[in-house]
């Protein structure tokens, strides 16, 4: 059972009040709702201090150019388990019940960081399988057992252009499958190829990516047509991005979703100015969340979409020299700066009524 904020059960006086959005149409008479809360976070770089001879991770030790000890690691885990303990949670006081999350760069930051003190509590499960990435960073699914129970899981390889053996490589797309409070969701995670080299001759890398994503969604449909999926991920493309409008074609105004379309939440914060990133004084909003159609009617028994945030608490907020305003990064440059990550997270509220 889905634990809302405050008390057991939310009513709609309480959005109300936690959300100030106008929601008159629901208020005919009271309905009380439960809240699931999923969110995304890039973790700029976690790694741990073991070098590891398949993965070219040395700058991350004690004697490669980051210096990475064990004061830094521990530190890091402190810093992302401070951001990931307050997602959501004035919305759900149980924060992310599901939350992706890219460069990790094992199951063993992984278990540091749910077991961290401020997440223990939680009970967190994972699901994460090693990629071939050259840089050793992977995506990884994190979920509250309280909340989602897994039913199965994959990672589905992406083939960049060029399709040799020589190919380089880049992360899986994470597929699960679980029972949202008994509701059957799939969950697609991913961290598209990178921008290097220019963002037009690396483009086709991220359409790849995109590609996997749409026929994994259409081998679903095959036997679950009505299927709810999330798409999340940092995507390395904006919301406007051809990967986003064109390969997975999805749609930023929630009123043109048609049956088999995807809702992407995020293109009307991005046409804002809004963003989970900076460069050179520019905003994007790489780290997107985004929904197939089942989840967008609101007269359904099960969860629908309500809200999207970024997450971009002041403590998260560069306060001084030449990237002030931007996310608190981890290094500048080969220095370790103490900050939570050059990404803000991203989360969604889903909302479901209670009989």
């Amino acid at each position: 059972m889905i634990t809302p904020t405050f008390t057991q059960i939310i009513s709609m006086k309480h959005l109300l009040f936690l959300f100030f959005l106008p929601i008159a149409s629901y208020c005919q008479q009271k309905q009380d709702y439960k809240v699931a809360i999923v969110a995304f976070y890039n973790c700029e770089n976690f790694y741990d201090t073991v070098h590891n001879p398949m993965v070219n991770d040395i700058d991350f030790t004690p004697t490669g150019s980051y210096r990475y000890n064990t004061a830094i690691y521990t530190d890091k885990v402190k810093k992302l388990s401070t951001v990931i303990s307050q997602i959501g949670i004035d919305i759900n006081r149980d924060g992310a019940a599901l939350l992706g999350v890219a460069e990790i760069e094992n199951d063993t930051v992984l278990y540091d960081l749910i077991h961290s003190p401020l997440l223990i509590k939680r009970n967190y499960k994972l699901v994460h399988y090693d990629s071939r990435d050259p840089r050793g960073v992977d995506v990884a699914f994190i979920y509250n057992p309280k909340y989602f129970v897994v039913m199965d899981s994959k990672p589905l390889f992406v083939q960049l252009p060029g399709k040799s053996k020589y190919a380089r490589y880049t992360r899986d797309v994470l597929w699960v499958k679980g029972k949202l409070d008994g509701e059957i969701i799939h969950i697609l995670v991913n961290h598209w190829p990178s921008r290097l080299g220019g963002q037009a001759r690396s483009e086709s890398g991220r359409a790849a990516a995109a590609a996997v994503c749409k026929v994994q969604i259409a081998e679903i449909a095959k036997t679950e047509p009505s299927a709810k999926v999330i798409i999340m991920g940092d995507l390395n493309d904006d919301p406007t991005s051809p990967s986003v409008t064109k390969v997975l074609k999805a749609k930023g105004r929630i009123e043109n979703v048609k049956e088999g379309d995807i809702y992407n939440p995020w293109t009307e914060l991005y046409n804002r100015g809004i963003g989970t990133l900076a460069y050179q004084d520019s905003w994007s909003l790489f780290d997107q969340i985004m929904l197939t159609y089942p989840w967008i009617s609101k007269q359904q028994d099960g969860f629908f979409y309500y809200k999207q945030y970024v997450f971009n608490k002041e403590f998260m907020i560069e306060n001084t020299g030449n990237y002030k305003g931007y996310p608190m990064r981890t290094w500048s440059g080969f220095t370790y700066r103490g900050g939570y990550s050059d990404h803000f997270p991203t989360y969604l509220v889903l909302l479901k009524r209670t009989k």
